[in-house]
């Protein structure tokens, strides 16, 4: 079988994935809506299998609209004190249960920005929660 005859019988099947789906590059957020809406539901579906017949769609759905947010939606610059205080939210870590900063009023202090982190805290937290140095700088 040659690659023409592979496109001709490619092309109905396309036609017709294309129109009960409307997957494909994203054209606008009504379009990224249904496309996360239909990722959300591949997922609903597939799970945590990787081995699942649908894996592959998953991962062209979450290819595109990943193309799509580092365009239309990139995320803000995050500094060091924002990585922190979403690491202490997804840990529930209270101020006062984070040592290797310092005392419960030194966290505070950084957290309002009124103290910057030092290089032993930095790699204090690096270890802890096993990030980069990178993502308190």
């Amino acid at each position: 079988m040659n690659a023409h005859t592979k496109i001709e019988h490619l092309l109905p099947a396309w036609q017709a994935f294309n129109a009960a789906t409307n997957i494909g590059p994203i054209q606008g957020e009504d379009h990224y809506a249904q496309m996360t809406d239909t990722l959300n539901a591949l997922l609903d579906v597939v799970g945590e299998n990787e081995s699942h017949p649908l894996m592959g769609l998953v991962d062209i759905v979450g290819d595109l609209i990943e193309d799509y947010e580092t365009e239309h939606h990139p995320l803000p610059p995050v500094v060091g004190v924002d990585a922190l205080r979403f690491l202490m939210e997804q840990h529930s870590l209270k101020q006062s249960e984070i040592p290797e900063i310092g005392s419960q009023g030194v966290v505070s202090e950084i957290l309002t920005g009124k103290r910057a982190l030092n290089i032993r805290q930095i790699q204090a937290l690096s270890k802890r929660f096993e990030v980069s140095a990178d993502t308190f700088i």
